[in-house]
């Protein structure tokens, strides 16, 4: 059985507007990632939502969970934007126990061409092929238990509490 992958927004999926400076959602780049990374892992992906995270919602949470009870794959990433990762891990961590869940996502968006969400993306797919069951977030390389990381809002990178 393969990975199921939801899509939920973030800086992972924003595009910028040379017009007006402004940074939108179009459509994810997760095809063209996966392409990209050359990656050859059976993927089942959905996009549920295509938000920035400081606008999500416990309503918005409570459809990533059921989301993720309904799947029928145990290995599932998410990729969600990284102010309130940690906050929907939290969520999710209350409501399911038997699948293993990374959620990761970028610092920089995809199409500045500069952004570290190729790299998130391949370590969340290496690490959810790994780890047990669990509730996670990956990283910079790392991965973190959901009640053990924080944002580092000053350096721009996920750490240990």
């Amino acid at each position: 059985m393969g990975i199921k992958i939801f899509i939920t927004g973030g800086t992972f999926d924003k595009e910028y507007n040379e017009l007006n400076g402004q940074l939108f959602f179009n459509k994810t780049h997760l095809h063209e990632m996966l392409s990209l990374g050359r990656s050859r892992i059976e993927v089942n992906i959905a996009t549920l939502m295509m938000i920035d995270s400081l606008d999500m919602t416990d309503a918005d949470r409570e459809t990533i969970a059921q989301q993720c009870l309904n799947a029928s794959e145990n290995k599932i990433v998410i990729t969600h934007g990284t102010d309130t990762m940690v906050e929907t891990a939290r969520f999710l961590a209350a409501k399911i126990q038997n699948k293993t869940i990374v959620l990761t996502g970028a610092m920089i968006p995809y199409k500045f061409g500069s952004s570290d969400g190729l790299f998130n993306l391949g370590s969340a797919l290496a690490f959810v092929q790994t780890l047990p069951n669990g509730i996670y977030i990956s990283m910079n390389g790392r991965y973190f238990m959901w009640n053990n990381v924080r944002k580092n809002k000053n350096m721009g990178e996920f750490e240990e509490l």
